[in-house]
């Protein structure tokens, strides 16, 4: 019996490789930035082509000890926006700063259905981050809610998705529910600080009244002046929580 449960499953895995294969030749995969069909092997993965890579700007030290952002040197600790604001989280790092061709790329994964650009988003996260997210040791990953009736709209919630990716490649948890949106509020990128902090006065809400966390990682797509994640965290530490860090894709300018 034994030997037919594991012969089974081979059988089954096999299978799944197949199938795969026949959906990535019938539906290729494309760059996430130019959307070109990659040239790789069926196995292969690749997640976007070399041109682009070169053409997206990744952020390097020296970065902000705390939003991780670029800093002119590396006598400076804190950028100009974590020098004058006393944020609420502990730390985070974001992958690329917001350029044009990242900012395409997350404007079709956001708002025309590109879902499998997530696995690369994920990956990337993964690529540049992985000794720092394991050393927060984090219990969960958080992703920034939407209000359920744009993520009605939009059928889903990119900041989900991103979580979900890196949550899968590095082993930790996701939870989807514990943090809601409450009030529906206006694009972030559109206010100045005084706005942000108004527009997201009694946002979000904890589902639990005791959390169950010790440490969580908050997920979101892009980083400003960290208004967003500072009013997640808050809500989270009053719940219980003892640290809370952040990771996104992009990091753009803040004040």
């Amino acid at each position: 019996m034994r030997n037919k449960n594991i012969y089974g499953r081979e059988l089954f895995s096999q299978a799944k490789k197949v199938f795969y294969k026949g959906v990535e030749i019938i539906y290729p995969s494309t760059c996430p930035i130019c959307t070109q069909v990659l040239d790789k092997n069926i196995d292969e993965k690749v997640y976007i082509c070399e041109k682009c890579r070169k053409k997206l700007s990744y952020i390097e030290s020296p970065r902000c000890l705390q939003c991780g952002k670029p800093v002119d040197n590396a006598e400076t600790e804190f950028c100009y926006d974590c020098s004058r604001v006393k944020h609420i989280y502990s730390q985070g790092v974001g992958v690329w700063a917001y350029t044009d061709e990242i900012k395409n790329s997350i404007y079709q994964f956001k708002y025309h259905n590109k879902r499998e650009y997530g696995e690369f988003y994920g990956f990337e996260l993964k690529n540049r981050y992985e000794s720092i997210i394991k050393n927060w040791d984090a219990d969960v990953l958080i992703p920034v809610p939407l209000h359920k009736s744009k993520q009605r709209k939009r059928g889903y919630n990119q900041a989900e998705i991103i979580a979900k990716s890196i949550g899968k490649l590095l082993d930790i948890p996701v939870d989807s529910q514990l943090l809601k949106r409450e009030k529906k509020t206006l694009a972030q990128k559109e206010l100045n600080d005084k706005e942000r902090l108004k527009n997201l006065e009694n946002a979000f809400k904890i589902e639990e009244k005791v959390v169950k966390y010790d440490k969580v990682i908050i997920v979101d797509d892009i980083y400003t002046t960290g208004t967003t994640i500072d009013s997640c965290a808050k809500i989270l530490i009053d719940a219980g929580v003892v640290k809370v860090y952040y990771i996104s894709l992009c990091i753009g300018k803040g004040f």
